[in-house]
């Protein structure tokens, strides 16, 4: 008898699992580092040794900026690092009735606002007293300063 002999072929295909470790290591990677990300607009913060806020997972943060030529930004976001900066300054009277539509919003959807308010170490007490009274007219309770540690 004859023997037959089976002859494999080789496989022309391509090993595709080491390309699927190395994906999901940088999604792990970027996934860490995103919240990392500070965007928004420059400010240079006063390093002030405090206590940190709580914070409730279930509200929504908005962030208003002062730079140190007295102009105001805002931004909502669901996280302070990760918030996104509007490029256009806004003027005090518009950013006050900003925060009240967005604060009056929320409160209808029954998700509470927190506000965060930083500013640039240049800037003068009268610039984010005017803030602090503008966000009172907009009838927001509790305001957060933001810092950096020293």
């Amino acid at each position: 008898m004859a023997r037959i002999r089976n002859r494999r072929k080789p496989v022309a295909e391509m090993n595709v699992v080491p390309y699927i470790d190395v994906m999901l290591v940088l999604l792990v990677i970027f996934m860490v580092t995103a919240p990392m990300l500070n965007q928004g607009v420059k400010v240079e913060l006063p390093k002030v040794s405090s206590e940190v806020l709580p914070q409730d997972n279930d509200s929504r943060i908005l962030t208003i900026s002062i730079k140190a030529d007295r102009t105001y930004y805002w931004s909502l976001g669901t996280e302070v690092d990760t918030a996104k900066a509007d490029e256009t300054a806004v003027e005090l009277g518009a950013l006050v009735q900003a925060v009240r539509g967005i604060v009056a919003q929320n409160r209808e959807q029954g998700k509470p606002v927190q506000v965060l308010v930083r500013a640039d170490k240049s800037v003068d007490y009268g610039a984010v007293m005017a803030v602090m009274g503008g966000l009172q007219q907009a009838q927001v309770g509790n305001v957060g300063l933001i810092t950096e540690a020293p």
